[in-house]
């Protein structure tokens, strides 16, 4: 399963900076699209009532309510929230909690860039803009774009705004974490590059506890086939859930690190080739794998030298980054709130 990393940087959700004093808890204004949007998907899940202000995030400066989510989903997707009409209620569910949780962080690292006295300049964000306007065909084509789709340049300029400042202030935050050592470099050349493996899916997401129960059953039974020999890619083709990788008797061929979620990529560079793994449980389910093969670098050091040096950064600074966001959660006495279905 490939994973697909969403930069926080790249997110387009405006919110206010952060006062000395703690935010009071937010409603939707009575009338507007996201009331109606809220009001609509009431039906679905309850506790999105827009009268109710159910908190998902508390923390000492802020709290976070579903309304809030709410109306940053209008203000960023504009038309496009019909999309969450379409949703069942544990996925809606999901959306709104992993939303509020982007959402609160992306507070806490506004709030301590302005205490850091980080901002953009106005020549910055220009440059910025233009970079929005010239795959749109220009200004006039980017705005109309805009206003199509029911989203405000105002709120696209404060996004844009947010964005560089918190990009400065993360750059002083990771610039130590990404020094590289030749040692380092010589490690990940020395490691397997690629893996080759077949895998088996049962999907939980959106599953309740007792169904994820029955599910796990079905494929401990299945693991149970496959460690005593059956051909594993019959088993694929008549179970995975994978459609991907299905019809190919689950195969995932010459896939580098970074590529997979990390449960599942463990899995395919530490189980011994030719083996089957127990079961790996990731975000989408429970995986079995079968290892198939396993490459390492052709290529001389030195011809790789400047890329395997840039993966390495990459990882140290997502580190280092994670690690701040934890640090900064911490002060912050920042909690989650699940939504009740």
């Amino acid at each position: 399963m490939k994973k697909f990393f969403i930069l926080l940087l790249g997110l387009t959700f405006a919110v206010t900076g952060c006062s000395s004093k703690k935010e009071a808890a937010t409603k939707i204004a009575a009338g507007t699209p996201a009331y109606q949007l809220a009001k609509y998907l009431t039906a679905v899940l309850p506790t999105l009532d827009p009268e109710k202000a159910s908190v998902l995030i508390t923390s000492r400066k802020f709290d976070i309510t579903a309304g809030e989510i709410i109306q940053m989903f209008q203000d960023s997707l504009g038309n496009r929230t019909a999309q969450l009409k379409d949703l069942d209620a544990q996925r809606l569910k999901n959306i709104i909690e992993q939303a509020a949780v982007q959402l609160g962080e992306r507070k806490l690292l506004i709030e301590a860039a302005t205490e850091a006295k980080k901002s953009a300049t106005p020549e910055e964000i220009k440059s910025a803009l233009d970079a929005q306007y010239a795959p749109a065909g220009g200004e006039p084509q980017f705005l109309e774009m805009l206003k199509t789709n029911g989203i405000s340049i105002e709120y696209v300029k404060k996004s844009i705004s947010e964005d560089l400042m918190i990009q400065k202030y993360l750059e002083g935050i990771l610039a130590t974490s990404a020094l590289v050592t030749d040692a380092e470099i010589q490690k990940v050349y020395g490691e397997d590059k690629t893996a080759s493996v077949r895998h088996i899916l049962l999907l939980t997401q959106g599953k309740t506890e007792a169904e994820k129960t029955d599910i796990r059953k079905k494929v401990e039974d299945i693991l149970a086939r496959a460690k005593k020999g059956e051909d594993f890619a019959e088993l694929a083709k008549q179970y995975t859930e994978d459609t991907t990788s299905r019809d190919m008797g689950g195969l995932y061929e010459d896939f580098e690190h970074g590529k997979m979620v990390k449960p599942f990529e463990d899995a395919a560079f530490s189980v011994p080739v030719g083996e089957v793994s127990d079961i790996v449980e990731t975000t989408y389910g429970y995986h079995i794998l079968k290892i198939e093969n396993r490459k390492k670098e052709t290529l001389p050091l030195d011809q790789v030298k400047s890329q395997i040096e840039a993966k390495i950064k990459s990882q140290k600074q997502a580190s280092a980054f994670n690690a701040h966001i934890v640090r900064l959660k911490d002060t912050a006495k920042f909690k989650t709130v699940t939504l009740k279905s």
